[in-house]
């Protein structure tokens, strides 16, 4: 009997999606003993060596030009560097679950992006759904006096992890159509690591070297690097081979839903009816956002690649 293809497809989609959705949850957990560079340079130097390999092996590793590489370190400075500076310190000042719905409206400016850089044509329904996620993210955010509860420090580093990704979906528009997925991943990760080295060397080397070995934190560094950094892009990637850039991104609009459950069984985090209605407000305004998207030209399609 022959397996439908479409299943595994896009159970690999759903996958993606649920490594991505506990690494919110491990960046927590990792916070127990290791700061945020010691977590995302151990994270980046594991992800960079097991992607190397795997690209090695499948011969998918490509040789970047002299002219691209330049493009290439410009794209590692927005993301991972500038991205995981902004998403790993916001995770200090607020929840896991506001980290994950603010960080969900990446999307949301890939069309607004397009049409100014590519000229793309976008639809009302796309502006429809980036004002109702917008209000969705509001309910998150804010109590019922219309204040902060979450830091408005910490929603200021998410929001700066969120124009990072704009930025580096910029140049990867254009990187996208000469290399491959493990190709670009793979070196942005070796590029991240050199950006983050001589910070980490500089504010907390020091206190890595003291700081007495935690085996759950340090576990979950580990379940970053080889899920959320390795094995989620390349149950995407075939996603996307198979049942397209569409569909696939789609799947992008459960992570703050599992990472709000996550939240809640993992984490212990208190999630009120208004957190629940703001959540499924903004991925309500996700789908609608991408619902109408009007199809470009083949040659310029690409799909987001994010280190979530």
């Amino acid at each position: 009997m022959k397996k439908n293809p479409g299943i595994l497809n896009y159970g690999a989609a759903i996958l993606a999606m649920l490594f991505w959705s506990f690494s919110f949850i491990w960046f927590k957990i990792a916070y127990l003993a290791y700061q945020p560079i010691t977590v995302v340079i151990i994270r980046l130097i594991i992800s960079a060596g097991l992607i190397f390999i795997i690209a090695a092996f499948l011969k998918r590793l490509q040789r970047p030009s002299k002219k691209d590489f330049l493009l290439m370190v410009l794209m590692s400075f927005f993301e991972p560097f500038i991205y995981f500076l902004g998403e790993s310190y916001g995770l200090l000042y607020v929840s896991s679950t506001v980290a994950a719905v603010i960080v969900s409206t990446i999307p949301l400016f890939s069309p607004l992006i397009a049409k100014y850089f590519y000229k793309e044509k976008i639809s009302r329904m796309n502006y429809i759904g980036i004002f109702i996620s917008f209000i969705g993210v509001s309910l998150v955010v804010l109590n019922n006096n219309f204040r902060f509860s979450a830091s408005p420090i910490g929603v200021g580093l998410e929001f700066l992890a969120v124009f990072a990704a704009i930025g580096y979906s910029i140049i990867l528009k254009k990187m996208a159509s000469r290399y491959n997925t493990l190709t670009i991943i793979a070196y942005q990760n070796l590029i991240g690591i050199v950006l983050f080295l001589p910070i980490w060397l500089t504010i907390e080397f020091k206190g890595f070297i003291q700081t007495p070995y935690h085996a759950q934190a340090f576990r979950a560094i580990i379940l970053l690097a080889i899920f959320s950094s390795t094995l989620a892009f390349v149950f995407f990637t075939q996603s996307v081979r198979k049942i397209g850039v569409t569909r696939s991104n789609t799947f992008i609009n459960l992570i703050p839903v599992f990472v709000a459950v996550f939240s809640y069984l993992v984490l212990k985090e208190e999630i009120t009816l208004q957190k629940i209605a703001g959540i499924l407000v903004v991925v309500s305004g996700l789908f609608l956002a991408q619902a109408k998207r009007k199809k470009t030209k083949k040659s310029r399609k690409a799909f987001e690649i994010h280190n979530a």
